[in-house]
């Protein structure tokens, strides 16, 4: 069954092409369709095109529908080409002609834009829940080792005192950066385009303040072309907070990686936390950390391919647009689940004490030790220079006592202040 079919009927080879995995990711989306088309039907009983028991029947049957869906109840058989067709047979068996009524006023373009949009906002705000939860606990992580310290780098060579609770807490802050990308991709996602039928509208007196109302939008997206040409954007808007974030993960799961290496040896997990070779009895590999850094890297190519693929499309639907859908729904399922298993590993971080007392750490303190000297009176370039030729011959003793306190430092984490800035996007 095809809502657009008049009598002719599509060669199977067409049919397959052009449906793809439609079908497959409109089981993701079936619920939200089943809760705007709930909408639509008590709109339509509002203004009179249907009857109040008319309206109710509708969505007694969508309720059920929007159930099944949720529950994982919903299949969408090879007879039908996507989750509104299934949805509109279903209403027509169960309810004769009023099922047909259902599609009064509407267009599969903003039917599917409607579910897109009802379902991205609800995935937005768990994902936000997700890194709001990441984010305390890096701050808890952050202040259990403050004290703790560890080798910073610069071009990957010895550079500065850190500390474990410098670096987690500089992820922290970190995802507050990537949540600022999340809320305008959420401003974009929590619109209302239910209404704008084909992107023309309709003739129909249709009531779209209530829909946004009823949907419990903040918005509605007014222009009905522009709500069809927002179609491609927000996937897109979402998609660079998804890699914003994949950014942030990304790059801790390789400070893991690295840091748990034999030649580092700063940090480990339990033995259940890690993998075995094959052949080598004494390896504990990373690998929930390198496949989140995988997952994430891939989230940053996001952006691009849905840049590629909308940039030269002019105004109104086009086909090319449904290729956006599956990129999105599997982003977002690749996204919580690397989120999660960060929520369930970190806790169990295992940190090395201790760990810039070897001799191989010297000269992380050779600015400190200089700065000893600048305090002392000396001006900081001569101070420099005598330094860096003690350094070059071999004579250089550390100073491993610092004192590091201004704001942001080592030894002044700032990790109320960055609580607090948290709470300002929350």
């Amino acid at each position: 069954m095809k809502l657009w079919q008049k009598g002719a009927v599509a060669h199977e080879k067409v049919d397959k092409f052009t449906v793809g995995k439609d079908r497959e990711y409109d089981i993701v989306l079936a619920q939200y369709d089943c809760q705007a088309s709930i909408a639509h039907a008590k709109m339509l009983a509002k203004i009179g095109l249907i009857s109040i028991p008319e309206s109710e029947q509708l969505c007694k049957v969508l309720e059920e529908l929007k159930i099944a869906a949720e529950t994982g109840n919903f299949t969408i058989e090879d007879e039908f080409e996507d989750m509104h067709s299934k949805i509109e047979h279903v209403l027509t068996k169960k309810l004769g002609d009023l099922g047909k009524k259902i599609h009064t006023a509407r267009s599969r373009n903003d039917q599917v834009l409607v579910a897109m949009h009802l379902y991205l906002k609800k995935e937005l705000g768990e994902i936000k829940t997700q890194v709001i939860a990441l984010f305390d606990l890096l701050l808890e992580l952050a202040e259990k080792y403050q004290n703790n310290l560890l080798p910073g780098y610069t071009h990957l060579q010895v550079a500065m005192p850190s500390s474990v609770g410098m670096w987690l807490s500089a992820y922290a802050e970190n995802l507050i950066d990537d949540l600022y990308f999340w809320e305008a991709a959420y401003k974009i996602a929590d619109q209302n385009p239910l209404g704008s039928a084909a992107g023309y509208g309709s003739a129909f007196p249709i009531d779209r303040e209530l829909t946004t109302e009823l949907l419990g939008f903040d918005q509605l997206k007014i222009n009905s072309l522009a709500a069809q040409m927002s179609r491609g954007k927000l996937e897109k808007s979402t998609s660079i907070a998804f890699s914003s974030i994949g950014n942030s993960l990304a790059k801790l799961s390789m400070d893991i990686c690295l840091y748990m290496g034999q030649d580092f040896n700063f940090i480990s997990f339990p033995k259940n936390l890690t993998t075995g070779s094959s052949i080598m009895p004494h390896k504990k590999n990373p690998d929930l950390f390198e496949l989140v850094r995988g997952k994430c890297n891939n989230l940053q190519a996001l952006p691009n391919q849905l840049a590629l693929l909308t940039s030269n499309l002019p105004s109104g639907y086009h086909r090319d647009l449904q290729l956006a859908k599956g990129p999105v729904i599997g982003a977002v399922q690749e996204l919580k689940a690397c989120m999660d298993i960060l929520l369930f590993s970190l806790p169990q971080l295992e940190v090395t004490q201790n760990i810039t007392d070897q001799k191989k750490y010297d000269y992380l303190f050779s600015v400190d030790t200089l700065n000893t000297e600048v305090i002392a009176g000396k001006p900081f370039r001569d101070a420099y220079r005598e330094l860096g030729h003690t350094i070059e011959k071999g004579d250089f003793l550390p100073n491993r006592t610092i004192n590091h306190s201004h704001l942001g430092s080592i030894g002044n984490l700032g990790l109320e202040k960055i609580r607090q800035k948290m709470e300002r996007i929350k």
